[in-house]
């Protein structure tokens, strides 16, 4: 009877050490990849070689799936398998042989938690939204050439809104504020522009 450990976090850069800290593992298998899908590399692996007799550690009922449907799915092929299923961070053993209240249980926070998911989905749709209204604009900011650099400086200097010198270059003001922040690296005093025919 091995204990395995399944952990999933939503990108590469996030840490997964305070995933099952403490807890004795036999095997790990980690996803760094959403889990809007069952079809993640780990979760399968982690599928394919728990055996009869193991119980599988999960930090959190959203760790092993996003939506109630999913999480009943894996719950019940597992606990059917014999296979005892834990998450920690809820505090909730399954086994097979559960009470129909453990496993209602289950489904009101899987469900709470995936209504909680959708909120926050829209409430960040409609903040960019909002945002797209006040003119923010998303995404890679434009590569700029030295050039383009010492013009943006050179008609700050000469009296332009730093605003209309953001919108000019499609830039946001916290890139204008550091171009103009390594004005000296631009050569700027030294550069001869011709401003005469840009129309404020």
């Amino acid at each position: 009877m091995a204990n395995v450990g399944y952990i999933r976090v939503s990108s590469v850069g996030q840490k997964t050490d305070r995933q099952l800290d403490g807890v004795f593992l036999d095997k790990i298998f980690e996803d760094k990849i959403t889990g809007a899908s069952l079809k993640r590399p780990a979760l399968m692996a982690c599928l394919e070689y728990i055996r009869e007799g193991d119980t599988l550690h999960i930090h959190s009922m959203d760790r092993l799936a996003r939506n109630l449907a999913d999480l009943q799915t894996i719950v019940e092929d597992l606990t059917g398998r014999d296979i005892v299923v834990k998450f920690h961070k809820e505090g909730l053993e399954f086994t097979g042989q559960d009470s129909p209240m453990s496993k209602l249980l289950m489904q009101m926070m899987g469900a709470v938690a995936e209504f909680e998911r959708s909120m926050i989905r829209e409430r960040q749709a409609e903040g960019i939204k909002q945002a797209l209204k006040k003119g923010v604009k998303f995404g890679r900011q434009p590569k700029l050439t030295p050039a383009q650099r010492r013009e943006i400086c050179a008609l700050v200097d000469a009296g332009w809104e730093k605003k209309a010198v953001a919108e000019r270059f499609g830039i946001s003001r916290p890139t204008l504020y550091k171009i103009l922040g390594q004005k000296k690296n631009l050569g700027v005093a030294e550069a001869q522009l011709d401003l005469k025919g840009l129309a404020v």
